[in-house]
């Protein structure tokens, strides 16, 4: 680095922590004030990956709050009210699942058990019982993605709202979300479009049928068989099932670390179940992999970045990894900043509408993980970099265009803080991982 770049990397190291701090609510981290104020379950493993690079019992803190809140049949909720904020909706009054304190009905991607084995290299000296407590507990949450999410045994784990898959307002939901009948959904009064312009925003449509799928979670008192057999919005997601896919790998890494074989040996039968399953995401008249519409066996007709997760995944064998590494190229060929959340090239391509367009950080580190894998670390530094020039550029937002490189979304955004700390930042100190 030159002098100037690393001047400028301190200040945002520090500008980094200082959003982290800010948004730290004590044993929770909220990922950005107004827009987002409660915790968010994928959002707070990103945020202990970035309290880990200063203050690693605060990382653990974070996770240790997250799993608190398990339900008892194992799931994880995507949002936990700790407070009262009458600014966010749908909150509690609209999910009422009848848990203290009050959660969602619905989960994330599970990439806890990716960032935990991360965690425990760079804490080699973690108390046992707390690192034996968390195994289980993703142990138990893993299990209930095979139980409530692939009833079936087919392999393929189902989300059963767009929320779920953490990509809420993809292309790849509008056909499976048009079969969902709105008629029942009462008026409301968005909050988001409060905090953000609307035009980066879920449209009003959009959020008519996520409410809707809401109301049946909550008339079904969120029973995961009347779910699986009766929920209009049944989907397998590329993103969800090689997220899962690798959290198998890294759970049985950390069971066998911990000597639990018993442990270890379930995680590594889950994840071959899940393996085996990904073939049936192949769709090669896309060249690619595509989410499938488990109600009506249809594949989407679009690609998104979750196309490239498999690579992080490892499941992928060497020809296909050849032709999605060749088709990320074209996709960085096609925008000044990678990775853009969807096909630039598709006519739904939108630069600045949520995950329609924008490049998320996150969504950029898991990809460079799985190019590392798949022994291309040139392009996996060419992501790290574009990360890197998007948050020196434009602040550390929710998320940015691929086109302009502006910031959009929330502002003081936490996941986006914490991957700059553990993996943007020039300061950083890289593994292939």
């Amino acid at each position: 680095m030159t002098k100037s770049t690393d001047i400028r990397a301190i200040e945002l190291d520090a500008q980094a922590i200082e959003i982290l701090r800010g948004n730290d609510c004590g044993t929770y981290t909220v990922p950005t004030k107004g827009l987002y104020p409660y915790q968010w379950n994928w959002d707070s493993i990103f945020v202990a990956l970035g309290f880990s690079a200063f203050d690693i019992d605060r990382a653990w803190v974070e996770i240790d709050t997250l799993l608190a809140d398990q339900w008892p049949d194992g799931m994880v909720p995507h949002i936990i009210f700790r407070k009262v904020d009458p600014g966010y909706f749908p909150g509690p009054d609209q999910w009422q699942t009848n848990r203290q304190p009050p959660t969602s009905g619905i989960t994330q991607p599970p990439v806890a058990a990716t960032v935990v084995r991360q965690l425990l290299e760079i804490d080699r000296d973690l108390n046992r019982d707390r690192a034996e407590r968390i195994m289980v507990a993703l142990d138990r949450w893993h299990q209930w993605f095979a139980t409530a999410r692939d009833p079936k045994g087919r392999g393929i784990v189902a989300i059963s709202h767009p929320w779920e898959s953490g990509r809420d307002n993809l292309p790849d939901w509008d056909r499976p979300l048009s079969f969902v009948d709105t008629s029942g959904v009462a008026e409301y009064q968005r909050r988001d479009t409060q905090h953000v312009d609307a035009d980066q925003r879920p449209t009003k449509a959009d959020y008519d049928r996520y409410l809707a799928l809401v109301q049946f979670g909550r008339e079904h008192n969120w029973n995961i068989e009347a779910i699986a057999n009766g929920n209009a919005f049944w989907v397998a997601d590329v993103g969800m099932n090689a997220i899962l896919l690798r959290a198998e790998h890294d759970l049985a890494a950390i069971a066998a670390r911990l000597g639990n074989k018993t442990l270890a040996k379930r995680a590594e039968q889950r994840a071959t179940r899940l393996e085996n399953g990904m073939e049936a995401l192949w769709c090669e008249a896309l060249g690619g992999y595509a989410s499938l519409d488990l109600r009506r066996n249809e594949h989407a007709k679009t690609l998104s970045s979750g196309i490239f997760l498999p690579l992080y995944a490892g499941a992928v064998s060497q020809e296909r990894a050849e032709r999605l590494i060749g088709l990320l190229v074209d996709w960085l060929d096609a925008v000044r900043f990678g990775v853009p959340s969807f096909d630039p090239h598709s006519d739904q391509f939108d630069a600045i509408r949520y995950w329609r367009g924008p490049v998320w950080a996150m969504i950029n580190w898991m990809i460079a993980m799985g190019l590392n894998r798949h022994n291309r670390p040139d392009l996996a530094d060419r992501l790290r970099r574009d990360t890197q020039d998007l948050v020196e550029n434009s602040g550390f937002s929710e998320n940015f265009s691929p086109i302009t490189g502006r910031g959009c979304g929330g502002d003081e955004f936490s996941w986006t803080a914490a991957i700059w700390l553990a993996w943007a930042s020039p300061t950083h100190k890289r593994a292939t991982a």
